[in-house]
């Protein structure tokens, strides 16, 4: 089962997806957000509580695409309490362009460069055997709910971006429940979206270059995930395919489990606060920056995996000014 969320008769409405052209209302008031939340409360699996509440309604795919009213499959009432943050280094062959971009830092061509270093963890101990723990990966914090962007809707770029970088990954939404116990509700497609110039000018900045917006859907799989999944990235500048490439995702082309990468995200306490949600971006093997890519103002990402129903598509809009972020003070 997919599940979609977009405006209807003035609120957040659900959808079941029937097929390439009618979705089925699910009755729920709140969104997704609410529907899983009652799932729980009634000791019942989310697409089990979707089937249940899937009236006679039946509305047309496209028109809501063409009216811009699809949103992100999951969000939260208050957008503080969706943390939208991410793993790096996690899937098989996803070095090459970091080490490539961070090669003149080091020291010797005999020694591993950093992010070499946290790769090879990973490949060494990222899918631990039930009951224990595995390699810690890399993880980085990208903001709040404020910084998702709906399906179709503009990707806005600071003025003071040095780039403006698709990353087409897997993206695991979570709710936490009143005990604080994490809940995975399933799976979406999702464009990470980062500065990759400022990322390489200094590795150390890979933090200020995460701090973008991003999306992700437009739908959301309930279903078990297949271990091995190919999907597509495309640009496209003034109608016209400027660059595509097949990536790879699922645990078979990844370093790390699921498992692994949730426990290290999830073992820290302010990550389980009862009623919060999770975005949380499983990494990427495939940029177009390491093709030397360059995107401009209205150029559209295209990201599709079969198994998650339609495209994520989302063009760039580059903001003019920057701004204030003089603060102020009494003394």
């Amino acid at each position: 089962m997919r599940l979609i969320q977009f405006e209807y008769q003035g609120r957040l409405a659900v959808g079941a997806v029937e097929d390439e052209q009618h979705i089925r209302l699910i009755q729920v008031d709140g969104g997704t957000y609410q529907l899983a939340r009652d799932a729980l409360a009634n000791n019942r699996a989310l697409a089990e509580e979707a089937r249940l509440r899937a009236g006679d309604t039946r509305l047309y795919y496209e028109q809501i695409v063409n009216e811009g009213r699809l949103r992100a499959p999951l969000s939260h009432p208050d957008p503080a309490h969706c943390l939208v943050t991410g793993t790096g280094l996690t899937h098989l062959g996803s070095a090459d362009t970091r080490s490539a971009m961070h090669a003149k830092l080091a020291v010797g061509e005999e020694q591993l460069t950093d992010s070499m270093k946290m790769f090879k963890l990973g490949l060494e101990g990222g899918k631990p055997v039930a009951g224990e723990t595995g390699a810690q990966p890399e993880w980085f914090y990208k903001g709040d709910g404020s910084i998702v962007v709906s399906p179709g809707a503009p990707l806005p770029v600071p003025a003071f971006a040095e780039d403006a970088g698709e990353e087409p990954e897997l993206v695991g939404l979570y709710l936490v429940d009143d005990r604080g116990q994490p809940w995975r509700l399933g799976y979406a497609v999702g464009n990470e979206f980062s500065d990759h110039v400022t990322e390489k000018a200094n590795y150390l900045w890979l933090a200020h270059s995460k701090l973008r917006s991003c999306s992700f859907g437009p739908e959301l799989l309930l279903d078990p995930l297949p271990a091995r999944l190919e999907g597509q990235s495309r640009i496209l500048r003034d109608g016209e395919v400027l660059w595509k490439k097949p990536f790879v995702t699922g645990e078979d082309n990844m370093a790390h489990s699921f498992a692994n990468l949730e426990h290290h995200h999830f073992k820290y306490a302010q990550f389980r606060r009862p009623g919060d949600i999770h975005v949380h971006f499983f990494g990427t093997s495939t940029l177009s920056f390491g093709d030397g890519i360059q995107t401009r103002d209205g150029d559209v990402f295209e990201i599709s995996l079969p198994a998650f129903g339609r495209p994520l598509r989302n063009p760039l809009t580059w903001q003019q000014e920057e701004a204030s972020a003089t603060v102020n003070h009494w003394n």
